[in-house]
């Protein structure tokens, strides 16, 4: 078998012009797979930084679209709210409540529209968000209604350039009325994660002095562990449809639920696509039988040789059967090398992660090599049917 393997890759070396024709079929179809599974693997990995590992935990809670259009279905989110989540609802932890406002802030002479969350205590620690100075809200803070606001990054860094803002005191107007904060805090720059506001303020003022006695817009129902988050949707999900007698009272959705989505449909756009590439692979291999079918007619000479030294037709057979399965070996793994260079230059330039799909390249090579031993069957048959007296006339 070795010496087969030695006389096919003499053969390719004769031909080379040939051999890269078959070749090319081959490597294209196994790059192809190998860059569309690297790109749906990093778009998977990038989507799971963007959220981040913080609030895995997490299911929020909206309106629905019923609740929206004023049905007798619609769900209210006030504290009766809260302790029936806590009363019913398994593998709740904890449950924080949170509205948003547009208002616009001054300091100075710098004014500017800002998304301001109105959010109880532990509600920003929840999400791990740090702090670059200063200190969160405190209990006594929401339960008063002080008059403090944390800004996030970008935020501080647009009215106090120079990072002076805590213990500062910015304007905010929000409903046509106008209040004092004194910012106690700066958020890090965060670069995953749900939680997008510009301004935090606690929900007790909100509550108080900006909407006395509201209802939240959203509700964040922490599970007891990440691995109860999935379970913990499908329960609110159910607890609520079977209560309101509608399953668009209430809009669930976990972030853990949310990845676990994208990535499913990443990977199917994945798989789907390789799919398409791989019908390359099977002209590649059609490509191959026509050319090993030439092959099998030049060298008849050799074959009747060889089977008038003794040579059987299982050896015959044997000899194109490798010489065919050689070529998609070698074109498996060129295309292996270049699906990989590919990959990392176009992830270079989108600036991803670089991951390869090991699975893919196995699969990938595998079927390269199946390939080029199918469609080689026929001519090998062919060459092992020949009668030795025909093929040594050349006829």
């Amino acid at each position: 078998m070795l010496e087969d393997f030695i006389n096919a890759f003499k053969n390719f070396k004769s031909n080379k012009t040939r051999t890269f024709l078959s070749l090319l079929g081959v490597i294209i179809g196994v790059a192809s797979v190998i860059v569309i599974t690297s790109l749906g693997s990093s778009s998977t990995k990038q989507v799971e930084n963007t959220f981040g590992t913080a609030g895995l935990d997490v299911v929020s809670i909206n309106q629905g679209f019923m609740s929206r259009r004023g049905s007798s279905s619609s769900v209210t989110f006030n504290e009766e709210f809260r302790t029936d989540l806590f009363e019913n609802i398994k593998n709740t932890k904890k449950i924080w409540y949170k509205n948003t406002l547009s208002a616009t802030m001054t300091y100075g002479e710098t004014s500017s529209s800002v998304n301001c969350s109105a959010i109880e205590t532990g509600y920003l620690e929840m999400y791990n968000l740090e702090l670059e100075k200063g200190s969160f809200f405190t209990v006594t803070d929401n339960e008063e209604g002080t008059q403090k606001i944390i800004l996030n990054h970008d935020t501080a860094e647009n009215f106090f350039p120079d990072g002076d803002a805590v213990g500062k005191q910015v304007i905010l107007v929000a409903d046509k009325t106008t209040f004092n904060f004194e910012v106690i805090g700066v958020l890090k720059d965060q670069t995953t994660g749900m939680e997008n506001g510009s301004a935090f303020i606690p929900r007790g003022f909100y509550a108080k002095k900006i909407k006395p006695n509201p209802s939240a817009a959203s509700v964040m129902v922490q599970a007891t562990s990440s691995d109860k988050a999935i379970s913990l949707t499908t329960e609110l999900k159910s607890y609520y449809t079977e209560k309101t007698g509608s399953e668009y009272s209430v809009n669930v959705m976990g972030m853990q639920t949310m990845i676990e989505q994208m990535s499913e449909i990443t990977n199917t756009m994945s798989i789907m696509l390789s799919a398409i590439a791989a019908i390359s692979l099977l002209v590649g291999g059609i490509g191959i039988m026509n050319i090993m079918i030439v092959t099998v007619t030049e060298r008849k000479q050799e074959i009747g040789i060889r089977k008038a030294l003794g040579a059987s037709p299982a050896d015959i057979k044997q000899q194109f059967l490798i010489e065919s399965a050689s070529i998609t070996l070698l074109g498996g793994i060129i295309g292996i090398i270049v699906g990989i260079v590919v990959s990392l230059a176009v992830e270079y330039v989108q600036s991803n992660a670089f991951i390869i799909n090991t699975n893919a390249c196995i699969i990938a090579f595998v079927f390269s090599v199946f390939v080029g031993i199918f469609f080689g069957l026929n001519p090998a048959s062919r060459a092992a049917k020949l009668d030795p007296v025909i093929a040594l006339s050349g006829e």
